[in-house]
């Protein structure tokens, strides 16, 4: 995974490693400061994934370490290193805006045609202006389009959220390489680095969270808190070149 060894090799690994938490819903990690992903869960047995090394030591690990846990098959520790890669990033609050990515997929995708690669809150809305919708998704629910069909929708498509949790499954790459030249392309979730190598890769926006408050944050994610549940952070758009 490329566009992962790309952002790591921009980190600075002098932090130190403070806090782990993996809720069912969110991973945290605490290091220079706090950062998110989304915890993988599926329909399928909890027995069937595969476990994380080393549970219960992780804290034994030095951030470089846990951040290379991205690049990891299984897709539990690759959420940790994908939360210790955020808690690493130096964000350069200047270059973004609070937008949150269904705002602005809502004022790049009225009339459009969009695709959107995992089910947010905000798809009904989405639906309300897009000149056509299709949502692409591992676990579909009614109207939503299996993975299988990315290669027959991406390419078509004008405007193109990803969810950030395509990090932690590697399949980011694979999504961007079906994508159009000239089709608006936005990361979007907590998982989302909000790192402008992103924008090397083709990607026109990234919209993540900076935590605010890593007490709050790691307190609702050991609670079982889902990403709209945390409190303590702010929802931010990163824009290449600001446009």
């Amino acid at each position: 995974m490329k566009i992962i060894t790309d952002v790591l090799s921009t980190l600075d690994f002098q932090a130190p490693l403070r806090d782990i938490r993996q809720g069912p819903f969110q991973t945290a990690v605490l290091t220079r400061q706090c950062g998110l992903a989304s915890t993988p869960h599926d329909s399928g047995p909890h027995h069937d994934k595969s476990p994380v090394k080393n549970a219960g030591f992780l804290l034994d690990e030095s951030p470089e370490s846990l951040s290379h846990m991205a690049l990891s098959s299984s897709e539990v520790e690759a959420a940790i290193g994908m939360a210790a890669i955020n808690s690493l990033i130096r964000v350069d609050e200047s270059s973004c805006e609070e937008l949150n990515a269904g705002d602005l997929l809502m004022s790049k995708g009225e009339g459009k045609k969009l695709v959107v690669v995992g089910h947010f809150p905000f798809i009904s809305r989405l639906r309300t202006v897009a000149g056509g919708l299709s949502v692409i998704e591992k676990n579909p629910r009614e109207g939503d389009l299996g993975e299988a069909e990315s290669e027959n929708i991406l390419p078509e498509a004008d405007i193109v959220g990803i969810t950030g949790t395509a990090f932690t499954n590697h399949t980011i790459e694979n999504l961007l390489a079906l994508c159009r030249s000239d089709a608006y392309i936005v990361v979007l979730g907590g998982t989302a680095p909000l790192s402008p190598v992103l924008f090397d890769w083709g990607i026109d926006a990234v919209a993540g969270t900076l935590v605010t408050e890593p007490e709050t944050v790691l307190r609702s994610v050991s609670q079982g808190a889902t990403y709209r549940q945390i409190k303590g952070v702010r929802r931010l758009t990163m824009r290449k070149g600001g446009n």
